[in-house]
């Protein structure tokens, strides 16, 4: 007779893995959209009152990064446990990349139809961004 091991036929054994993506997938959206009106309304006030579009997206990515390092890491990833300073600077590596991704397909948005453009292509930039910081994130920034 073989016996097998009792928590390796409970659903938690076998489907732990994906209930911590989805939480974690849960975690990181909510903390990425209060980043994101965050981010926009900071580049969207700065930009109307005349500051320069890419550096107004940038100061708007400064917001919302530091919120969202803060939150994802106590709350998301519960990466608390370990070491901040590695953490931080692998978020920093990566907010490096994905500021620049953001900046220039806002810039691009702007060139080819506008400031009013720009404003409502942000969301969406910021959108597809957050799925390549979301796995980063689990993966690499937050272990």
């Amino acid at each position: 007779m073989i016996r097998r091991h009792p928590r390796a036929c409970e659903p938690d054994a076998r489907y732990g893995w994906l209930a911590r993506l989805l939480r974690q997938g849960l975690g990181f959206s909510v903390v990425g959209g209060l980043q994101l009106l965050l981010d926009w309304g900071v580049m969207m006030a700065l930009s109307a009152s005349g500051v320069p579009l890419p550096a107004a997206n940038v100061a708007g990515r400064i917001a919302g990064a530091s919120l969202g390092f803060w939150s994802n890491r106590r709350f998301t990833f519960q990466g608390h446990f370990r070491p901040p300073l590695p953490q931080l600077l692998r978020f920093l590596l990566l907010w490096s990349i994905l500021t620049t991704a953001s900046t220039l397909a806002v810039a691009f948005a702007a060139a080819h139809g506008g400031l009013a453009r720009a404003w409502l292509f942000k969301p969406l930039i910021e959108a597809l961004l957050a799925v390549i910081s979301f796995f980063s994130s689990r993966l690499w920034v937050y272990r």
